[in-house]
C-alpha cells in the first residue's frame, strides 16, 4: 500500500466551496432549527470540514417571526441584556422580542451554538436573518433546505 497516496486534506480561505441556502423557520421549534442552522454555519455537513476555517455556508433565514417556542418559554424565558451603564441591566421575554425584533430570537439562539472565539464571530457574519417571506440575496441564486 501506497501510504503517500493517503493524504487528509484541510480547507483552506482559498479552496472552500461556500453555498447560499434559504431556510425558512415558518412553524419550526426555535433551538432545533438553530442547531442545524449552526450545523451549516459552521460546515459540518460538509466532508472537508477542518475546525480553525470557516469552511460553512451563508444561511438566509426567512420568516423568523412564525418560529416556535415549546411549553411556556414565550412568556417564561427571559433574555437578558446590559446597556453598559449603571443600572442599565434590560430583561426581554420573547414575545416582546417577537413583537419588536423578531430576527433577533434566532440571531441570538445561533451565536450561542457557535463557537465563542475568532472564528464563531466570523462565522456568525454569514447569518441573515429576515422576519418576512423575502429577502435580498435573490442574486445569489440560494438553495432552499428542509429540516
Amino acid at each position: 500500500m501506497n501510504t503517500l497516496s493517503y493524504k487528509t486534506i484541510s480547507a483552506n480561505k482559498e479552496t472552500v466551496q461556500k453555498d447560499w441556502v434559504v431556510v425558512d423557520a415558518q412553524g419550526e421549534v426555535l433551538g432545533r432549527l438553530a442547531s442545524q442552522i449552526a450545523r451549516l454555519i459552521r460546515g459540518k455537513h460538509k466532508t472537508n470540514f477542518t475546525p480553525h476555517v470557516d469552511c460553512g455556508d451563508n444561511v438566509i433565514v426567512i420568516n423568523a417571526d412564525k418560529v416556535r417556542l415549546t411549553g411556556a418559554k414565550m412568556t417564561d424565558k427571559i433574555y437578558v441584556r446590559h446597556t453598559g451603564y449603571p443600572g442599565g441591566q434590560r430583561f426581554a421575554t420573547p414575545r416582546l422580542l417577537l413583537e419588536k425584533h423578531p430576527e433577533r430570537i434566532i440571531e441570538h439562539a445561533v451565536k450561542g451554538m457557535l463557537p465563542k472565539n475568532r472564528l464563531g464571530r466570523r462565522l456568525y457574519t454569514n447569518l441573515y436573518v429576515y422576519a418576512g417571506g423575502q429577502h435580498p440575496h435573490e442574486a445569489q441564486q440560494p438553495t432552499a433546505v428542509k429540516f
